[in-house]
């Protein structure tokens, strides 16, 4: 009887070891995770991209006013920002004390000359002068008088106007300053002749076309409305990284020049890049990635973005047209795990 329960013990035994084994077999098995994939395609996207910078004058839109003659800033008769018409006083201007000088010495210059051409002719009369020198006396009168001409219409005019009608950008002198003759006092931009300057990726620079219609927001509130492109510069500003965008602004607009502005521009993708849903785009530390799946594993593979419709997004590196991606179940994988599709 001893003997036969030792023998069940060891079949017990021998069943209970093939039993462990296999669970240790099953507990082997690599996991494999289920998902749902999609194929990148090439497509045609169109995404909105924000601008931001600020209204300028256009070609023909502004004017400086310079001082004809050294003078005194005597009345700043429109501020800056203010709203001028054409031929409206902008800054009064009186003559310098050096200028009233020089016109003084004009006259008296002009007084002599003449005095002296007169002497002139009445010595040619008596025979003690020759014709040469008396006409050499009425070419320095004339030469005299048309510089004291000269000084005092210049001394005479030196209130500074608006050329046009406009709003006055900047002025650059103060109350009771003293300016030198030439030196910029005023600038007027004209009304209606304004253009909007934004910020523009260089990497964009190639996708915008003149003509785009863009929406224009005034940053400062005020009615929103659609402009034209104008142009693109892709020369890189130094100090902001970035191309300028150009667009007219409609003369119906209340903008002044140097108003911020922001815009949406649409931009639509090239087309040749796959396209992958947006939910297939993952995020590491900011570099964007995908999983790829072939031979039944998923691989990790880092991408570069371009355009999103918020439903799709464009990959520019890193994925190539046809690849299956993982769209559902992606969090969950690691570089070269199993997958079945659902």
């Amino acid at each position: 009887m001893d003997e036969m329960k030792q023998g069940f013990c060891a079949l017990a035994l021998a069943l209970a070891a093939c039993s462990g084994g296999q669970s240790a077999d099953e507990n082997a098995t690599e996991p494999v995770a289920l998902v749902k994939l999609a194929k990148a395609e090439p497509a045609q996207l169109q995404s909105t991209i924000r601008l931001y910078g600020t209204a300028e004058a256009g070609a023909a839109g502004s004017a400086i006013l310079s001082a004809p003659e050294e003078a005194i800033v005597a009345r700043i008769a429109a501020p800056v920002g203010s709203a001028v018409s054409r031929g409206q006083l902008v800054v009064g201007l009186a003559a310098s004390p050096t200028a009233r000088l020089d016109v003084a010495k004009a006259a008296s210059d002009a007084r002599a000359a003449q005095q002296a051409y007169a002497r002139a002719q009445r010595l040619r009369a008596d025979g003690l002068m020759s014709n040469a020198d008396v006409e050499t006396a009425r070419a320095a009168a004339q030469s005299a008088a048309a510089t004291r001409a000269s000084l005092a219409a210049r001394t005479g005019a030196l209130d500074l106007r608006a050329p046009f009608a406009g709003h006055v950008q900047a002025i650059s002198a103060s109350l009771g300053s003293l300016v030198p003759g030439g030196t910029a006092v005023a600038t007027i931009t004209g009304a209606g002749d304004l253009r909007a300057r934004f910020g523009l990726d260089p990497m964009l620079v190639q996708r915008v076309r003149p003509g785009t219609s863009i929406r224009i927001v005034p940053s400062a509130g005020g009615t929103e409305f659609t402009a034209p492109v104008l142009s693109v510069d892709p020369v890189v500003d130094p100090q902001t990284r970035l191309a300028s965008l150009f667009a007219r602004i409609p003369a119906a607009t209340a903008i002044g020049a140097g108003a911020p502005l922001t815009a949406q521009l649409p931009l639509p993708s090239g087309g040749s890049a796959p396209v992958i849903p947006y939910a297939a785009l993952l995020d590491d530390a900011g570099q964007p990635y995908v999983f790829v799946v072939s031979g039944g594993k998923a691989h990790r593979r880092d991408v570069a973005t371009g355009a999103n419709d918020g439903q799709r997004v464009e990959i520019q590196r890193g994925l190539k047209p046809g690849e299956a991606v993982v769209v559902e179940g992606g969090t969950a994988l690691e570089d070269g795990m199993k997958v079945r599709t659902r």
